[in-house]
């Protein structure tokens, strides 16, 4: 065990966690979004089955009053649009517009160039390395607390 605070695992992931959010909101800023909104929108253009808000909360991991504002923006910017769910009026589903994907194409090349830069000491095997070992603590703590494996976990680990 280490003695040194700044050498734990657990300290380094959260520093370059923390150092990673305020890079992207410092690039992502520029156009006119929040890491949290992006969260929303990338996995809106990742999901085929458009997710009821919800799902989407869950999926996030944020209260859905949380997500129901963060919605209500993207709305109101003319990048998200709720449509009820043809079974079930009740039920409001969540699609991309149009206009939202220049918006999300920006943010992947951010993102991308963010990890490019994070990971710029790496050779390319210490990147695969790297990605298997944190998907593998991934998701060891997941079953840890919750039992059983998500399935996206699982695939992302085959």
């Amino acid at each position: 065990m280490h003695t040194d605070m700044s050498r734990r695992v657990s300290f380094l992931m959260h520093d370059i966690a923390r150092n990673s959010r305020y890079w992207f909101d410092a690039r992502a800023r520029s156009l006119g979004i929040t890491r949290a909104q992006w969260r929303v929108l990338m996995l809106l253009g990742r999901i085929v089955d458009s997710p009821t808000q919800s799902e989407l909360a869950e999926m996030l991991d944020v209260e859905r009053i949380t997500l129901c504002r963060m919605v209500d923006r993207l709305a109101e910017a003319g990048l998200v649009e709720r449509r009820a769910d043809p079974s079930d009026r009740r039920v409001w589903r969540l699609f991309l517009t149009e206009r939202a994907a220049p918006l999300v194409e920006d943010l992947a090349h951010i993102a991308n160039d963010m990890e490019e830069r994070m990971l710029a000491p790496l050779s390319s095997a210490q990147r695969v390395l790297l990605s298997d070992l944190l998907t593998t603590v991934r998701n060891h703590i997941y079953l840890e607390d919750q039992g059983a494996p998500q399935p996206e976990l699982v695939e992302a680990n085959r």
